[in-house]
């Protein structure tokens, strides 16, 4: 009998895990259900035996999918017993800065965060509800805002009102998960980079920044929600909160149709009106897919500029993610834009967020163990 960790990633209508052995956090299989209540598929790849699973599924819902990969789990001959299932939450909110074990009070409290991340959380607790529902171990939160903790005022308050504040109105921050893993990997082999001053870009569907001093998040591009700072796949960035009421008030378009704008159709989907994918804009001869990638380098080095100051400097610049560790034409136009500062190595780490939760989740059960 091997213990497990079941590491998920839930979204809309997919369902990625990876498996860990909890003893030494081997990974033993990964995968996903996608077309979650449309065509479903299960894929999978088991890392212990080189097995691939590809087949067609009848989930309508993230229950039937999470039956699905309880399935797969239970048909090993070897025999994998799950200790917990770790769950990525994209908010944790003030009040919940580490793994926790889901309880119906800390559960009550992701839900009122919503909100904040229409496109994540509910679907976030999605997962949590159905493997809550389909397996006999406890559910551990992971929060991508945790990491941000502990930030200075100066770097995490709005210049709004006293009682607008007091009502949880300040900068979070985000992709927290994938930040703790770089500053892992930082300490372990680039000991003289991890004690300095490092920006890390975590560029994907979703991006970020972050300024990384002695292994600390001092400073991060996004805020409240997962809209602000850079642009990404489907999401503007940074806008004018002018250009918000405009378009309830002058537009008159409703607070769904707005919120829909913002996060589905902006971005580099919506600047290119091509694609939220920066291979096929790479790809692309259109005109607007060149500018739309060389609008995303230049808010890339603005805002790795704006790091830099937040910490007084830059060590290092590291990217991560699929578009920071794939994108080679987007790093090249980044560096270029900031070849003025002072010399700063560049590094590209894989991101691994998976495997940091899986350490999360050892981390807080042997700590309850002892």
């Amino acid at each position: 009998m091997i213990d497990i960790l079941l590491v998920l990633n839930t979204g809309s209508s997919s369902l990625k895990f990876e498996v860990f052995g909890y003893e030494n956090l081997d990974k033993l299989a990964k995968g996903k259900v996608a077309g979650i209540g449309t065509d479903a598929r299960l894929t999978a790849t088991i890392e212990t035996t080189g097995t691939h699973i590809d087949r067609s599924l009848d989930a309508h819902d993230h229950v039937a999918a999470m039956g699905a990969l309880m399935d797969l789990i239970d048909r090993f001959d070897d025999g994998w017993h799950m200790v917990a299932a770790v769950h990525r939450i994209v908010h944790g909110g003030p009040d919940l800065v580490d793994p926790v074990i889901v309880t119906p009070q800390v559960r009550k409290q992701l839900e009122a965060l919503v909100p904040l991340a229409p496109l994540h959380q509910p679907y976030n607790l999605a997962g949590i509800d159905a493997s809550d529902r389909l397996a006999d171990a406890p559910d551990i939160a992971c929060f991508d805002t945790a990491f941000h903790t502990g930030q200075n005022a100066l770097f995490r308050t709005f210049a709004v009102e006293g009682d607008l504040r007091s009502k949880g109105i300040r900068r979070y921050g985000f992709h927290g998960i994938s930040y703790d893993w770089i500053s892992r990997v930082l300490a372990k082999e680039h000991p003289d980079l991890a004690s300095g001053k490092v920006v890390v870009g975590h560029l994907g569907n979703g991006a970020s920044l972050c300024a990384l001093s002695n292994g600390r998040s001092i400073d991060t591009t996004m805020g409240m929600t997962a809209l602000d700072g850079l642009p990404m796949g489907s999401r503007p960035g940074a806008i004018d909160a002018g250009a918000v009421t405009y378009m309830l008030r002058a537009l008159g378009m409703p607070v769904e149709k707005v919120e829909e704008a913002l996060y589905e159709r902006s971005g580099l989907k919506g600047l290119s009106g091509v694609s939220s994918d920066v291979k096929t804009l790479m790809e692309s001869d259109d005109p607007q897919a060149q500018f739309t990638l060389d609008y995303l380098a230049l808010k890339v080095a603005q805002y790795t500029a704006m790091m830099a100051v937040s910490m007084g400097g830059i060590d290092a610049l590291v990217f991560t993610g699929g578009v920071g560790e794939n994108a080679t034409s987007v790093r090249d136009a980044v560096l270029a834009r900031l070849a003025f500062l002072q010399p700063f190595k560049t590094l590209i780490i894989p991101a691994n967020e998976e495997r940091m939760m899986a350490i999360y989740a050892k981390e807080l059960l042997e700590k309850r163990q002892s």
